[in-house]
């Protein structure tokens, strides 16, 4: 059965906890872009130089950061779902806030306050659908956070696209109010997971979750198993036994992987695309900012792709197909920037790398966010996971556009080229195929030093490699 039959019989409670946390990710899509169109037009009443410009960009990161570093804790104390109805009230607050600053001094602190917000909703969301969702398909409905995400990217271009007109930065950056307000709404009604409940001795809210998410199912031996998973919490302190084996080399692969999904340069593609459209020699609102959303709807098509397809061929060949067609896309763009050749290739470029990453890394950074340690560990290990994405996505907004005017197109993709490479081997070398497993079943893997146990009742009977 694919993802949408296997979707149909999921229970009702599962879906909208994947739709709520999905809608999460069109409001960190959308500020992710319309940033690279309010630059357009900030610059010129703020005076802006390009490291200003950087400022801007990367105090959002920074803000996303501390929230990532926090989020897991805060996930693990207040529930998930309290976490993500702060998330989603507060990021309406500070967009509003980034609307009306009236200096650069403020427009900073707003960022990074925004950012704040965003760094603890992208640690919760996967780690509130991992936990709430069947694992036959678990592995689509985190991917579903993307395929949001990416729709916010879009609609942040097409808001920018259609204010371009007046040069309204102000109603680009507060529009994100909007779907903040809606996700509020949505999320207020859902009960928090049983994991959570588990985690914190609440039992009969525990089963009574588990209940309505799989009527059918034998309620007391799931809760059983939750129960003997979360209760060592008590004994050892989690970032202790985070950086102990047998889970240290789950905190290390995380912190690898979420590092190599930002410091290949995705998001200098998001942040910056009208600036590497004009480079190749595009010119006018049309091109800089229409072009960059008809990348996004590129890479909407792909992350749809992978949502269909990461639960029937693994995560581990979507991941390395993903990052493969990054590495054709870098040496595109070098051949473009090299000879001139041309405004076509270089879309054509920035397309394949957009693909390449919505298919691979966008989509199952969320995945192995939600999926790779243990409900005691698991909001923490998410925490470590993006807040090493967050790090390198920070490097990245900080220098871009110096590396550009520094090294050319040709240097700074040959660098995105390199680092694109050792992403793979790193993918190849480390990374589990956790497809069809449960959730208390994937802590074997790190348990058995990186392989998986010989498993009988195992009904996909796979292996890591």
């Amino acid at each position: 059965m694919g993802f949408i039959g296997e979707l149909r019989g999921s229970s009702r409670l599962g879906l909208l906890v994947a739709a709520s946390a999905a809608t999460v990710g069109v409001i960190y899509g959308y500020d992710q872009s319309n940033i690279a169109g309010a630059l357009l037009f900030m610059t010129d009443e703020f005076g802006l130089s390009t490291r200003q410009q950087e400022l801007v960009t990367t105090a959002v990161v920074v803000g996303q950061i501390v929230g990532a570093l926090g989020g897991g804790a805060l996930a693990n104390r207040v529930g998930r779902k309290s976490a993500m109805i702060g998330v989603a009230a507060t990021f309406g607050l500070f967009s509003l806030l980034s609307a009306l600053s009236v200096s650069v001094p403020m427009l900073l602190v707003s960022r990074v306050l925004l950012g704040l917000t965003i760094g603890v909703s992208i640690v919760v969301a996967p780690v509130f659908v991992a936990e709430s969702s069947p694992a036959r398909v678990r592995g689509g409905l985190l991917v579903l956070y993307q395929v949001a995400t990416v729709v916010g990217i879009i609609a942040g271009y097409l808001v920018a696209w259609a204010l371009a007109g007046t040069g309204s930065w102000r109603w680009m950056l507060g529009l994100a109010a909007v779907p903040a307000a809606l996700v509020t709404l949505m999320i207020v009604r859902l009960p928090d997971t049983a994991r959570w409940y588990a985690l914190r001795g609440r039992t009969a809210e525990a089963r009574a979750v588990l209940e309505r998410l799989d009527p059918s199912a034998d309620t007391d031996a799931a809760l059983a198993e939750i129960t003997a998973e979360t209760g060592t919490t008590a004994r050892r302190g989690v970032w202790r036994e985070m950086l102990r084996k047998p889970y240290l080399r789950a905190t290390l692969f995380v912190v690898g992987l979420g590092f190599f999904i930002q410091i290949t340069g995705i998001n200098a593609i998001v942040y910056y695309s009208p600036r590497i459209f004009e480079a190749m020699g595009f010119t006018g609102d049309a091109a800089l900012l229409g072009l960059p959303a008809l990348v996004q709807v590129a890479g909407l098509v792909a992350v749809v792709g992978s949502l269909v397809t990461v639960d029937r061929m693994g995560r581990r060949p979507v991941l390395l197909g993903g990052i493969g067609i990054m590495v054709l896309a870098n040496v595109l763009l070098i051949a473009v920037f090299a000879t001139g050749g041309g405004t076509v290739l270089g879309f054509v470029g920035l397309v394949l790398f957009t693909v390449g990453f919505t298919f691979g890394f966008g989509s199952l950074v969320w995945v192995y966010a939600g999926e790779a340690f243990p409900a005691r560990l698991r909001s923490l290990g998410a925490s470590t996971m993006l807040t090493a994405d967050l790090v390198a996505n920070a490097v990245v907004a900080a220098v871009f556009l110096t590396l550009l005017d520094g090294l050319g197109g040709v240097g700074t993709f040959v660098v995105f080229g390199v680092l694109a490479l050792l992403a793979m081997v790193f993918v190849h070398r480390y990374a589990p195929e956790t497809r069809g497993r449960e959730l208390e079943e994937i802590r074997l893997y790190w348990e058995n030093d990186g392989r998986w146990p010989a498993a009988p009742n195992h009904t996909e009977r796979e292996t890591a490699r």
